[in-house]
């Protein structure tokens, strides 16, 4: 175990380390940057903050898409004394609109980014209302562009083990984000429990695509390695999603031996396997692949691990571990090279209180779950009913965890803090699970939490977006996601309220998947009628009975009715006119085979989800390179008119 009492602490012992930092841009761009080159560049970016007015206790948003760059000005901030606040730059409005809420909740904020981002952020605060704001914002912006000498060193501040540290605000959530305050203490506490559990070594290589807005991304898989002393490499998250094999090519390319993914990552590689782009590509090296940040399917585990076994990947790789930004990261590790364990159990006995019976695999009523290993030390693990009193193994109930590395609260939010914790200071995850033979199991959200692509959704944030289709009431709409048998991901549902006919309903239904994909940038599986919402005595909607009746098949007529209606939509402008619009119909049918898109549809409407909008813009590029921006999808959001806006480009 390490015992730094500080970050800053970390980095200035181990800056005479010859380790580095390699940031992955392409296949052939990448640049190394050495544990001291990174410490006298934050020294250097320091002096030029404090020469803009910041000192010790303000806060500093990094709202970057560049790693290098995250990386440099956060390492200044924690030098200074400064807290960073690091967001998620995105493609949305929603994602701008979060920032700015976020800015409101600080106390002393600033905001560092650069003027591409800028620009954006300006447009969308003067046609939002946001104008003031939008003031105060640029009076305390620092463009990143404006960073030129940075030869003379900051004054580094006295930092102690109980500062804040930095503060990760929820990674989906958009309407009222919770900032999560972690401090120096929780922070190196956790790490040190990440060393010892994962039994990390100074010999150890890591590469990762996680973004550093995650904290999976930025304590797994930079914090830790630079504590640690460990040759680390990161990978932009867009350039694995436009370019999932290159994950696997450089991880076998750098000899890597530790790596990560979320469940969508395997399910987004497995698309668009190749085994040609990894020929001569040796993964046998490979020791630990942390699988976390969404429910786990043991399923696409399986799957992964057979089609890499022919390049050597052992099945002793996959790492199913448990964590949250509240505990700085991890809950729970398994036995680093043990085989990931899956559980077969009744669906009907999960609920809470209730004794889980186990069942053999091909049982119809099997529902399979990943276990998650067992507490990491200094954080402790109960599970409770719904009285909070504890529960004994294999019963299921709400998890709740305590110790050194858990988050003393949110930020300014004694609501949310009077709703997370106990009178004995135990934080109640929102997740529930049972503990077997000393392990962890999780079984599902108490919270109604969304895992979509990683990132957390809170049911009532897309239901807002939602209730400004058609002026729906609230309370008449409901957002829930769920996961059918033998499914890898969650479907995203929206229940409305309607007893109308169904050629009616499906301009509503249009118009809800736009506003829920423009605004965050997620793809609704299905938008279903309801005639009536279920809901307890008290009001409360009772999400858990429509993904019941989902999951059963209770709306399957309804949506083969709907999808039929828009099929006959889709027949109609589908024939391509120019030979743009023929090249944009077939990337179109290639991203997203599932949806027929016709000239005039509108990929938000459709559901084109963020992913998929990547990868067209990335396709595009490909074969009219430096034409056309990601956001033009956004302003021509057709064929039709995106062919038109190409043609004005190439003429």
């Amino acid at each position: 175990m390490i015992k730094f009492t500080t970050l800053v602490e970390a980095l200035e012992h181990n800056a005479s380390m010859e380790r580095s930092i390699t940031y992955i841009e392409g296949k052939a761009r990448e640049r190394e940057v050495s544990f001291t080159a990174l410490y006298e560049r934050a020294l250097g970016i320091l002096y030029l903050l404090q020469k803009k007015g910041l000192r010790s206790g303000d806060e500093l948003i990094i709202f970057l898409n560049n790693n290098e760059q995250f990386i440099d000005v956060f390492w200044a901030s924690l030098l200074g004394g400064i807290v960073p606040v690091p967001v998620a730059v995105g493609i949305s409005d929603e994602h701008r609109h979060k920032l700015f809420r976020i800015f409101q909740s600080l106390s002393r904020p600033y905001l560092y980014t650069d003027s591409r981002s800028l620009t954006r952020l300006e447009a969308f605060a003067q046609t939002s209302g946001l104008s003031r704001l939008l003031e105060r914002v640029q009076q305390h912006t620092l463009l990143v562009e404006h960073i030129h000498d940075i030869s003379t060193a900051g004054r580094p501040h006295t930092v102690a083990a109980g500062d804040t540290a930095f503060i990760q605000f929820s990674s989906g959530s958009t309407s009222e984000p919770k900032g999560v305050v972690l401090t120096h203490h929780n922070v190196l506490t956790n790490i040190n429990a990440i060393i010892v559990g994962a039994q990390f070594s100074d010999q150890d290589v890591s590469l990762s695509w996680m973004p550093l807005t995650h904290d999976m991304g930025l304590i797994g898989f930079h914090l830790n390695m630079l504590v640690c002393g460990i040759d680390h490499h990161l990978m932009p998250t867009e350039l694995f999603v436009r370019r999932p094999m290159m994950w696997l090519q450089k991880i076998g390319e750098k000899k890597a031996n530790i790596t990560c993914s979320p469940n969508f990552g395997y399910k987004h590689v497995l698309k668009v396997f190749n085994e040609t782009k990894l020929q001569g590509i040796d993964l046998s090296h490979v020791r630990l692949i942390f699988n976390g940040a969404e429910p786990i399917s043991a399923r696409l585990c399986d799957q992964f691990l057979d089609r890499l076994g022919p390049f050597g990947l052992r099945k002793t790789a996959m790492f199913t571990v448990y964590g949250l930004a509240e505990a700085s990261l991890a809950v729970s590790f398994p036995e680093p090279g043990k085989m990931f364990k899956t559980l077969y159990l009744d669906r009907n006995v999960l609920k809470v209180g209730e004794k889980v019976r186990y069942l053999k695999s091909n049982d119809r009523r099997a529902v399979s779950f990943v276990n998650v290993g067992s507490p990491v030390r200094d954080c402790r693990v109960k599970v409770v009913n719904d009285l909070s009193m504890m529960l004994a193994e294999d019963r299921v109930g709400h998890i709740y965890i305590k110790g050194d590395n858990v988050t003393g609260g949110y930020l300014n939010n004694e609501q949310a803090n009077h709703m997370a914790f106990d009178h004995d200071g135990w934080l109640d995850t929102g997740d529930l699970g049972f503990m077997s033979g000393g392990e962890l199991v999780i079984t599902g959200r108490a919270k109604d939490i969304i895992f979509v692509n990683g990132q957390n959704y809170f049911p009532h944030d897309l239901e807002s977006i939602a209730q400004q289709a058609g002026a729906l009431e609230l309370g008449k709409v409901v957002v829930a996601g769920t996961r059918i048998e033998g499914a890898d991901v969650d479907d995203l549902l929206v229940f409305i309220l309607f007893r109308g006919a169904m050629e009616n309903f499906q301009q509503i239904a249009t118009e809800v998947r736009r506003l829920v994909n423009e605004r965050a940038g997620l793809e609704i599986t299905h938008v279903i009628p309801v005639k009536r919402i279920p809901k307890t005595t008290s009001g409360k909607v009772q999400r858990h009975i429509l993904e019941e009746q989902y999951r059963q098949g209770d709306y399957a007529l309804i949506i083969e009715e709907l999808q039929n209606l828009q099929s006959v939509r889709g027949d109609e402008g589908s024939v391509a006119r120019t030979k743009i619009e023929h090249t944009l119909q077939q990337i179109c049918d290639t991203v997203i085979p599932s949806k027929r898109v016709g000239l005039q549809d509108n990929l938000f409407e459709i559901g084109a989800s963020s992913l998929a909008l990547v990868e067209i813009h990335e396709a595009i590029e490909q074969i009219f390179p430096g034409k056309v921006d990601i956001s033009d999808l956004f302003e021509h959001p057709t064929i039709g008119e995106l062919a038109g806006h190409l043609e004005r480009r190439t003429t």
